[in-house]
């Protein structure tokens, strides 16, 4: 059997650190009853094209709130710059013959839509996908200008062109410019705003790990602008729906709302 036909294992490994300057001890937060990296692990586990969950952190008390739910955890390294290596280091000690393929997903999302983390995998049916993340589109036109909003533009077979903090593409088409086209697309059509969610090969996200900073990630402060550098291609699929993260203490407020509620996605 090809390796295109083959069913894909996906394995998700959930990068959770103790420390965050934003929401001090964010993924312990627990006034829902449980540990906010808990309701991220137990989301994941909805998704039925993920074979396990793991949470890699640098943290025993992490690890022990993750293990009492029912959960695997990884300690790894404290020193590590990015959740990409993170997820690097406990697949190494998991063996890169876990799975086939693994995702990446921030301890700080538990709302992801599961058949969005589904769709994801799926596009591993093809040989030539190494490496894969999620888009949606943007929720407004403010938003287009918010730094904190990741804009991707992407090639017409679902690759990402470019990834920036800036407003692209330029709306040529809006302008007074002598550039400007009345046959120019509607810009809202074009631009996605990028989620964080990526799915890598265990050798494509080895490789990306090895891979120095380069001056677009330095620039732009977004470390997937390295995979595109070094001339590698990752494919954007467009998500149903768009997660509300936990980045802020209002926002947790917000989530604690929800679940109380029984208004968050899933009910987490």
């Amino acid at each position: 059997m090809s390796r295109a036909s083959a069913p894909v294992r996906a394995l998700a490994i959930v990068p959770a650190r103790l420390g965050s300057q934003r929401l001090p001890r964010k993924m312990l937060l627990a006034r829902t009853g449980k540990a906010l990296v808990v309701h991220t692990a137990e989301n994941l586990a909805r998704a039925r094209s993920l074979a396990g969950v793991v949470v890699a952190t640098d943290a025993e008390e992490i690890a022990q709130a993750v293990e009492q739910a029912g959960f695997r955890a990884v300690l790894t390294s404290p020193t590590h710059p990015s959740g990409s290596d993170r997820v690097f280091e406990a697949l190494e000690k998991l063996g890169r013959t876990a799975c086939d393929v693994v995702v990446n997903v921030q301890g700080d999302e538990p709302e992801l839509e599961p058949s969005d983390l589904d769709a994801l995998v799926a596009v591993f049916a093809a040989q030539d996908v190494n490496a894969a993340t999620l888009c949606v589109p943007l929720d407004s036109a403010e938003q287009a200008l918010a730094p904190q909003a990741v804009k991707v533009v992407r090639a017409s077979n679902g690759d990402a062109l470019y990834f920036s903090r800036s407003c692209v593409p330029y709306r040529a088409g809006e302008s007074t410019s002598a550039y400007a086209r009345d046959d120019a697309p509607a810009w809202s059509s074009i631009v996605r705003r990028h989620l964080g969610v990526y799915a890598f090969r265990p050798d494509a996200l080895a490789r990306f790990v090895s891979l120095p900073r380069g001056a677009l990630e330095r620039l732009e402060n977004l470390e997937q602008l390295r995979w595109l550098e070094a001339g590698e291609r990752m494919r954007v699929v467009e998500a149903r729906r768009s997660p509300l993260g936990i980045d802020t203490a209002l926002d947790y407020d917000a989530f604690v709302e929800r679940v109380r509620a029984g208004s968050t996605l899933h009910g987490a």
